[in-house]
């Protein structure tokens, strides 16, 4: 059993903020003494390191405690996801600190501002929390597909792709044309029909994503050439601005 003093010594958590945190249900001690003094054991400070791992995240409190306490929860799925995101930061700074370290030897050769772009990172965060979160869009895409097969589910995803491969044989046309528009609807209408009920604020939030330059971005071009996924968003853009 470790103090309160202690914990925080040895996690660097302020006293004060493991007091909240047993405030709030998020932390309790394994013990408090007759005199009043909290003890915390080894099952506690586990939990205190899942805590910390989504605060890397930047998950609410109120969403970690929920995530902790449900039945659901997976260690090992969380720690994949907060190794890989550690791993995207990491490679971030080291991008940032090369740098640094050419400004500093060879001056400001250009105004190139990719080196800070988190769109990768903010992007993982992103889906780990539709995950662990537990939304109300990620909680209807389980009921809707909790009993389909991985080969039902396969289907639903290549049918999914093979709307953004017909926005492709469109790329010519304009993303206001009628055709273009008619094709944004269709794609609401299967990610309602399919994955969760997809208002105009939530297709808006996902034209952006396909957009973003990450994952989302490269695999829509891949399978359906370079520019399609900018092509999507500008007319997801359209679309719901008229909505």
């Amino acid at each position: 059993m470790r103090t309160v003093n202690e914990v925080s010594k040895l996690t660097g958590v302020s006293i004060r903020t493991l007091h909240y945190y047993d405030k709030i249900g998020l932390l309790h001690p394994s013990k408090v003494t007759e005199a009043g003094y909290r003890l915390y054991d080894d099952t506690a400070l586990e939990r205190l390191q899942q805590i910390l791992l989504f605060r890397e995240l930047e998950f609410p409190l109120k969403e970690i405690r929920e995530i902790l306490d449900s039945d659901r929860f997976d260690r090992n799925k969380a720690l994949e996801q907060q190794i890989k995101l550690l791993t995207l930061k990491k490679e971030h700074l080291e991008n940032l600190i090369r740098f640094a370290r050419g400004i500093k030897r060879t001056g400001v050769k250009s105004m190139d501002f990719n080196v800070f772009d988190t769109k990768k990172i903010d992007e993982y965060s992103k889906k780990a929390k539709e995950q662990w979160g537990r939304t109300e869009a990620y909680q209807e895409f389980e009921q809707k597909n909790s009993e389909k097969s991985s080969e039902e589910m396969a289907k639903i995803y290549q049918n999914f792709m093979q709307i953004f491969i017909e926005f492709a044989g469109m790329k010519r046309k304009r993303t206001d044309s009628i055709e273009v528009q008619r094709q944004v609807k269709k794609l609401q209408d299967y990610i309602s029909e399919h994955f969760y009920q997809c208002t105009s604020e939530i297709l808006q939030g996902l034209g952006k994503m396909y957009s973003g330059g990450g994952e989302f971005t490269s695999n829509i071009n891949k399978v359906c050439g370079e520019g399609c996924a900018e092509f999507v968003a500008d007319a997801i853009e359209i679309y719901c601005k008229k909505e």
